[in-house]
């Protein structure tokens, strides 16, 4: 019997809604033809944004969006995409398959897709190869409301109030694709460009987030956090869970057996330590946690789809994708005094992806499922719980069987979310509360086969069912949870 001790009377720290985050960059189909399609699609649209698209992520409560890289951000020039569409320059795509960019989707478009499906904006400015005017005129052309250059062009481009940016990335990835910088050098770059990123709003703030480590590159984050420290309100890390031998072969999002699901778990895992060890030289700096550790690039990266343009990062998505989605998800609500944002990778079509389309189809893939099941933990609080686990695995890829996290909302209800990481064994999960007896329990479920999947010919092979096993029983709540599955309760306690 594994026992989750919940203590509700020892509230902890708020788990920002924005830990559920998505990233959109301009990258294979992930913009056009999964976001954006055009006012002159046959597929259903609003202002060319897909309804199907749009809807699920506003049912999935998808609370930021990060826009418009990754790598094509410090290669993007803003002014490339406003004004009349057939006037737009038309550039190449050089980081993602050499594919001829438009400029049709641009800051006007970003800012209505977030507004139709009522998310905040992360904006991520160009450092690499932009400059400070460039940058600073872009925050001016978005969010000021007087009289100046920017705030009359952005009127005369038909919106004549100013926008709302929530966060603004200064640079991405500035160590690799982003201008391949030294630490040293990067902060003292931040630190000018940010000075230009001004605040025009009277009752609000630009959140402003410096561009972080690569995975565990520890000296980056201790140098940047010491120039700089006092200059962000967040400091980004990248880690992608990439299981096979190297970058050249990921290994295969749907063809893996036994031994590749424990060894993507247990990189999956390696964010616990990363999480630990650049928090704690962000403590060193910053002991208030005023500066908050935003995971902007997460998820699982594998060999692309066969037959498909190997610069799209076009994969599916299986149930142990969702698995490595719960492992996060939990870790990112545990660690909510440090972690205030992530933004899976990405939003359609490209790495993790929550939605695939194929023309005018639709799918949900499972971790789509994962983070509609979490969403409960959006804003609430995070509560203390523990579980007895035991270690599962083969050879040296070992990880606990179990991954939990306990939230209570505004309303007093208790959210609950447990995985079983294991391919073989069920457990019997009995869950304890230190105050408090639970009067009502209801369920969610999403298992199925470890390579289990979601095609256009099959799109709900792998879907969430209603979980009605869990019993209320001598002051407890009792279940047995299957293997390869995600369970999410919602308790109400007397």
């Amino acid at each position: 019997m594994a026992k989750l001790y919940v203590n509700p009377g020892n509230p902890k720290s708020k788990i920002n809604k924005e830990i559920y985050g998505n990233f959109s960059e301009h990258l294979g189909r992930c913009i056009y033809e999964g976001l954006f399609v055009g006012e002159d699609s046959p597929i259903p649209n609003t202002n060319g944004m897909r309804n199907d698209v749009v809807n699920a992520l506003r049912e999935m409560k998808l609370p930021v969006l990060r826009w418009p890289g990754g790598c094509f951000a410090d290669e993007y020039h803003w002014m490339d995409g406003i004004g009349p569409k057939e006037k737009r320059k038309k550039i190449v795509n050089t980081h993602w398959g050499g594919v001829v960019e438009d400029n049709s989707f641009g800051t006007h478009e970003f800012m209505e897709l977030c507004r139709q499906i009522g998310c905040e904006t992360y904006i991520n400015g160009n450092v690499g190869s932009g400059t400070v005017r460039e940058m600073s005129e872009w925050v001016e052309y978005m969010t000021f409301s007087g009289v100046s250059p920017m705030a009359d062009l952005r009127k005369e481009n038909g919106h004549e109030e100013a926008y709302t940016v929530n966060y603004f990335g200064v640079g991405n990835e500035n160590w690799g694709c982003g201008g391949n910088m030294r630490p040293e050098y990067y902060a003292d770059e931040y630190r000018r460009y940010q000075t230009y990123v001004r605040n025009y709003y009277k009752d609000k703030k630009i959140y402003k987030i410096a561009c972080g480590p690569n995975s565990n590159d520890y000296n980056w984050t201790d140098t940047v956090m010491k120039i700089a420290g006092n200059y962000m309100d967040g400091l980004s890390l990248h880690y992608y869970t990439v299981p096979g031998k190297d970058w050249e072969h990921k290994g295969s999002a749907t063809q893996f057996d036994k031994a590749e699901y424990y060894t993507t778990l247990h990189k999956a895992y390696f964010m616990e330590e990363l999480l630990h060890r650049h928090g704690a030289i962000m403590d060193r700096y910053d002991p208030k946690k005023k500066v908050g550790l935003i995971v902007d690039e997460w998820g699982t990266w594998f060999d692309v789809e066969p037959s498909t343009n190997p610069g799209f990062l076009y994969q599916q998505n299986t149930m142990r994708d969702a698995m490595v989605a719960a492992i996060n998800l939990n870790l990112f609500n545990k660690h909510s005094d440090r972690v205030k944002m992530a933004n899976i990778a990405q939003l359609v079509n490209v790495l993790q992806a929550v939605i695939l389309t194929e023309g005018e189809k639709m799918l949900l893939t499972p971790t789509y499922h994962v983070f509609k099941m979490f969403r409960d933990h959006q804003d609430a609080t995070l509560l203390d719980s523990s579980i007895a686990t035991e270690t599962i695995g083969m050879d040296k890829d070992l990880i606990p069987n179990l991954t939990e996290s306990v939230s209570r909302a505004a309303d007093g209800s208790i959210t609950v979310t447990i995985a079983n990481l294991s391919l073989d064994d069920t457990y019997p999960v009995e869950t304890v509360f230190a105050e408090g007896t639970p009067e009502c329990v209801t369920g969610t479920i999403l298992t199925g086969a470890m390579d289990a999947h979601n095609t256009f010919d099959a799109p709900e092979t792998v879907k969430t069912a209603d979980f009605s096993d869990a019993k209320l029983e001598n002051g407890a709540i009792s279940f047995n949870i299957p293997p390869c599955s995600v369970i999410s309760l919602k308790v109400t306690l007397k």
